[in-house]
């Protein structure tokens, strides 16, 4: 059994797609699609940068759901479908990526909704007022425990549990900075902020989710081809109704992928293969389940050699 998995913010890089549109019209039409939800040339920017302006979180979210779509009708092209595996699951964002990809959101909406859900995001907190910090080489509950102890009357919550050895806090920039320092008392291997420009995934996020509520309120959810495996559950889920609250939830939720691959792996899932930008939820998979194979689809030829395998 395989899943497909579909990468979050931070994966994004100019250039990124580009030589799948060309290869493909049913990747270029992904592109030009997505323009025409937006209004505007997304594809240039994805293609051309500057990269400051493709980092912002209202371009880089329908951005890298762009080019892992793009990835994905590409691999259609080559003859290898959705039911190639048995579920789906993405990163934050790639959730969305993720349900558009098994047809429980169309290409349309789900761009207008990560345009809606990125800006609703950068808006939520001041810039300076919140700050998310990567913790490494302690194990989650560990962090869990420095963040409640770094909090201190303000929000300081472990967002990402992304594997083993690496859970991402996020908050009140001061609570975070006493989280860091925390951490490297408790023994972290490191403790980092990140350059953000917005505490994903806690409580301050509370007006994006609001404001995703509404937006999700007048979109059509299918039922998706394959379960997919929602953040903020790390299970699989198929009921359209239920998606829709999920993914209000994962705005102030944690995003839950350690527990999530472990989830995927219980059911029987042996490889993981990370459709669009980048290769970093392949190293998280590794890290989680040294048994798990994984192989990334994000250019022509893995494209192409990832389907040579997938049909023989």
């Amino acid at each position: 059994m395989r899943a497909f998995t579909f990468p979050g913010q931070g994966a994004q890089a100019v250039g990124m797609g580009r030589d799948l549109a060309e290869a493909y019209p049913a990747a270029r039409a992904v592109f030009d699609e997505v323009d025409e939800a937006l209004g505007e040339k997304l594809s240039a920017v994805i293609w051309e940068g500057p990269a400051e302006t493709l980092t912002l979180t209202a371009n880089a979210q329908p951005a890298l759901m762009a080019t892992s779509i793009a990835a994905m009708r590409a691999l259609e092209a080559e003859g290898v479908g959705i039911g190639a595996a048995s579920f789906v699951a993405g990163h934050s964002l790639g959730e969305y990526s993720a349900l558009c990809a098994a047809g429980a959101l169309g290409l349309a909406d789900t761009a207008r909704l990560l345009r809606i859900r990125g800006e609703a995001m950068q808006k939520a907190v001041p810039v300076g007022v919140g700050a998310m910090a990567a913790l490494l080489g302690l194990d989650f509950a560990t962090a869990r425990a420095v963040a409640e102890e770094a909090a201190q009357g303000e929000v300081c919550q472990a967002a990402n549990d992304n594997d083993p050895a690496q859970v991402v806090v996020s908050g009140h920039k001061a609570a975070v900075e006493r989280a860091v320092e925390i951490a490297k008392s408790r023994g972290a291997r490191r403790a980092v902020m990140l350059p953000v420009s917005a505490p994903f995934h806690c409580a301050l996020m509370q007006p994006a989710g609001d404001r995703m509520a509404e937006a999700l309120a007048g979109v059509s959810i299918a039922k998706p081809a394959v379960p997919v495996v929602a953040n903020v559950r790390a299970e699989g889920v198929s009921d359209p109704e239920t998606i829709r609250a999920l993914l209000v939830e994962q705005i102030t939720g944690s995003v839950r992928w350690r527990e999530s691959v472990s989830w995927m792996a219980a059911q029987g899932v042996g490889e993981l293969v990370e459709i669009g930008a980048g290769k970093a939820l392949s190293g998280m998979a590794r890290r989680i389940d040294k048994e798990l194979g994984t192989a990334a689809v994000g250019t022509p030829d893995e494209v192409k050699a990832f389907a040579a395998g997938a049909k023989g």
